[in-house]
Order: C-alpha cells, then structure tokens, then sequence
C-alpha cells in the first residue's frame, strides 16, 4: 500500500467528509486520508495516504458499551463486548473480543459476573433451570402454554394418585394377595371389564363426532368428570367384592369413554400452542411432561402406602377419604387448564361472538377474549333472545314468512334466512329465533356472509322486541311481513358490504378462516330440484 500514496489519481470532486464520490466503478473506503493540490489549470490532484486504525476500528454502528469483564477470563486486558447474541436451544451468549481471539462467553455468566454477585451455585442453579424448561417446554409456543402446562401438573399428579389408589383397592375386591383368590376367576374378569370397556369406547367415538372439533371444552371436561368418578366406583369394589364384574365393568367404560375423548381433542390443544408449525414438538413435550408428571403421582401413592403399611384398615378407609379432595382438585385443575387453551379455528359459536363484536364495534376479538367469553360449556352470555341456528327448516313449524322466503331465492343464492318458533326449557316456552340455511355449494365466505345477516337481523329484532315488550316469546314483535322483507333486504345488504372487510379482519386477528366447524346437525344443506 505504500506504492499507492506515491501515485496522484485526478478526481472530479472531493468531500471534506473523507468520502469521495465515486466515477464509475470506483470507489475508496475510509481507510485513506485525501490531499489535494491545484494547478493552473484548475484540477485537483488529490493523494491518497493510509491513515492508522483507529482504536475502536471494530465498533459497528450500533451503539455498545466497551466493559472490563477481567473476572470471566481471568485476563489483566480490557475485554471489548460484541453487539451480537447469539440464541441457542438451552443458552443465550454473545461474542467477547479478547486482544486477537473471539470468545463465546454465556451471558448468564457475563451478568452474574459483572455485577458482583459470583455466586457459583447460583449460576448453576440458572442454567438447571433453563435445561429443565427446555426439557419440559417448546422452544416457540403461545404466551397461555406456561398456564395450561401448571395446571397440567396438578391435574397429572392428583389424577395418577387416585388411579394408583383405585388400582389397588381392585386388586384387594378380587383377591390378590389372598389365599383365597382363584386366578383364573380373576383373570377372567379382568379380561371382561377391559373387553367391555374399548367396547364402548368405539361406540362412544363413533357417536360424538364432529363434537370433538365444535365443542371440545365442553367434551373434554365432561369425559373428565366421568373419568373421576370412575375412580370412585373403582375404589368401591372392595365394599362390594361380589359385584366387582359389574362395578369394575362400568368404571372401565368411563374410563375408555374419557381416554377415547383425551386423544381426540389432544391435537387441536396442541395444536392451539403450537407457533411455528412445530405441532410435533409440542406433542412429543407434552408426552415428556405426562409421563413425569405421573410418576410424582405414582412417588404419592407409594408414600401414602408405606406410611398405611402396619394399618390394614386405615389402608382400606384413607382412599374413600382422600377420594372428594383429590377429585375436586383435580376436576378444578383441568377447568383452569381449559381456561388457557386458546382456540383459532372457527366455529358456529365462536364466529357468533366475533360478529356480534363486529356489528357492535367494528372490531375483531382475540382468541383468547372469545374463549373467555365462550366459556368451557356451550351456549351463549346473554343471547337467549332470537337465538341464531344452523340447519334445516323444521316441517312442524309453518309460518308464513317460510314460504315468502323461500320463493324469493335465486340461483346465485347459496343460503336464507327465515324466522321459527321452538319450544326450550322444562316448561316448553314457545320461543322465536333466527334459522339459518345453508346451500350444499356454500363456502366459507357464504356462510360467514350468512351469519352476519343472522346476526344482524337479531339485533334488529332483539331492539324491537325490547322496545315492543315482547321479548320474542309470545309473538313475533307485532312485525308485519312487509317489514320483516325490509329487515332482510336491509341486513342483506349491510353483508355485502361488510363480509370482506370482516374476512379480511379475521386474518389479521390471527382466525384460521380456511374452515369453519359445524357440528353434524348444522351440516345439513338445501339444493334445488335441478341441481
């Protein structure tokens, strides 16, 4: 590079901030100081001279603080802090220039180190805990995953508790132990209450259905309370040995019952948490966290064993005792643990509680504001007036807007909506609700489309009935059929306009609008004849 300072190279122009403009392709980097001399004829000869690196040569644009971290290597030089972390699976660290060589340095130690506190165990302590939460815990979850994986816990090691207990008090009703059980009676039977159960448990997931995707709180809770009280016929059998083939037969299909339902609804839970596509991750975290959860439960049982040896009848009595508490805590653990599972797929009553919001204040809810307002149990807060059903026109119910309506259809329509009369309760109140009826080339978009009419038409007539006194019980609000042709064509008309921007919207909250799940009823569909 000397040989460059001793050349002139001639420039159109020069900046007094060190950089030149380039002419072509050329261009000089800031490693060079510029001197220039004129002559006569006013060009410039500009030299140029290496100028010395400067001290803080590795400094980069973003702003970092230079600190002297002697204890972490044990060096008498200054240490020059990096601006890049680097963000591994079970750690975080950052790059340390010591003089030449570039360290790794782990940033938990860096902080522990730099502030004084050298604490050898509570490093240690820090990175087991990190390895034990990437150990239990995906990498790229939801924010709600840590809530529902603690009250997974406790709902695993009270479960398992009671489980092993129950086992044991169907060992004692069949004889094990006992000089007087017979093995064969005892295997058989056992093999009965197992056939019965997985018997059941087929019947059982062929009925349910599509109840598994529309309402899976609902059955997940559910099948857990049957499960617990499975364990409860369980612990009985000791009381009524002579019975053991009926008593353990019906705790068996319970219990299948339940396991059959857990399967099922465990992927769209996992699939909730999941971020990245990572659904697999998920599951297979979820399996590690089941399995040792469980085994605290098993080290419970085993303890309460051990301390009830000498005592044969406190061993017998402590089950039925323990038996209401545990279960309570259990059932109210897996509730709290639902309250955290955030669902983004559509269904009829969460896209329900979305349009309402929308018609109200144009505004699109989080998942997880409708599940707070959907609740674990189906049915809606407040919305027993006009309720809004999917499906077909009940034969028994004729009124006449029946007909108006379905003789106003066209080609291009691919649902109606028309108005009915049911009867709900124990007292079999005559009520009047909103039917909606889907046609069987209707897509997402249609019935998106379709429930925000019905929604909007519920709120017309939820203001008229309240206004009328009548509530939607006796009659249908005083509304003549030219008025009830006026609501339509005005709720018709305020969906086209709305529908896109709704979609759109749904998007943008993060909603899986691919797909929207109906239950097996609300799958029914019209066509017409020459369809």
């Amino acid at each position: 590079m000397q040989s460059v300072s001793s050349h002139s190279l001639v420039c159109s122009h020069v900046q007094i901030s060190g950089q030149i403009q380039k002419q072509g392709d050329f261009s000089l980097p800031r490693l060079f100081s510029i001197s220039c001399d004129g002559n006569s004829s006013g060009r410039h000869f500009c030299k140029l001279q290496r100028k010395p690196p400067p001290s803080n040569f590795l400094k980069s644009s973003y702003q970092y603080e230079i600190k002297e971290i002697n204890e972490i290597c044990g060096d008498e030089k200054a240490q020059r802090v990096l601006p890049i972390v680097i963000h591994k699976s079970d750690r975080t660290s950052r790059y340390v220039m010591d003089g030449a060589r570039l360290k790794l340095v782990p940033c938990e130690a860096e902080v522990s180190n730099y502030i004084g506190l050298g604490d050898e165990f509570r490093h240690f302590f820090t990175i087991s805990s990190l390895a034990v939460v990437n150990f239990f815990v995906p990498r790229q979850v939801q924010r709600n995953y840590m809530g529902y994986v603690r009250w997974k816990f406790v709902h695993r090691v009270f479960s398992s508790t009671l489980q092993v207990l129950a086992t044991q008090a169907m060992f004692r009703a069949i004889g094990f132990g006992s000089h007087r059980a017979l093995s064969s009676a005892a295997a058989l039977n056992w093999v009965l209450k197992d056939g019965l159960g997985r018997l059941s448990r087929c019947i059982y997931t062929a009925s349910l259905g599509s109840a598994f995707d529309t309402n899976l709180k609902m059955v997940r809770f559910s099948t857990s309370i049957l499960f617990s009280l499975s364990i409860g016929v369980e612990l009985l059998t000791p009381t009524f040995p002579q019975h053991f083939l009926l008593l353990a037969t019906i705790a068996n299909i319970a219990k299948s019952i339940s396991l059959a339902a857990y399967l099922a609804t465990g992927s769209a839970i996992h699939r909730s948490f999941a971020v990245a596509d990572n659904l697999g991750e998920v599951s297979a975290k979820a399996q590690i966290q089941t399995v040792c959860f469980d085994n605290v439960g098993l080290l419970i049982a085993a303890i309460l064993n051990v301390l009830c040896k000498s005592n044969q009848r406190l061993q017998t009595g402590l089950p039925l005792f323990l038996y209401p508490i545990f279960s309570t805590i259990d059932l109210f653990s897996i509730y709290q643990g639902l309250q955290h599972v955030h669902l983004q797929t559509l269904t009829k009553n969460r896209l329900e509680i979305i349009i309402d919001r929308w018609i109200n204040m144009h505004y699109v809810p989080s998942s997880a504001e409708v599940s707070n307002e959907e609740g674990i149990f189906p049915g809606r807060k407040g919305c027993k007036i006009w309720p809004i059903r999917i499906g077909c026109v009940n034969p028994e119910d004729l009124l006449a807007k029946f007909f108006v309506t379905m003789q106003s259809l066209r080609r291009e329509d691919f649902y109606f909506i028309c108005m009915e009369t049911s009867r709900r309760g124990l007292m079999r109140k005559q009520e009047h609700g909103v039917l909606l009826c889907l046609h069987e080339r209707a897509n997402t978009a249609d019935i998106i489309m379709g429930l925000l009419q019905a929604c909007y038409v519920r709120k017309v007539l939820q203001i008229r009935s309240r206004y009328e006194g009548t509530h939607g019980s006796s009659d249908t609000t005083g509304a003549t059929l030219k008025q009830w042709l006026a609501v339509i064509d005005e709720s018709k008309q305020y969906a086209l306009e709305e529908v896109n921007l709704l979609i759109e919207a749904l998007r943008r909250a993060g909603w899986a609008v691919k797909n929207i799940l109906l239950s097996s009823t609300e799958q029914i569909r019209y066509a017409f004849d020459d369809d």
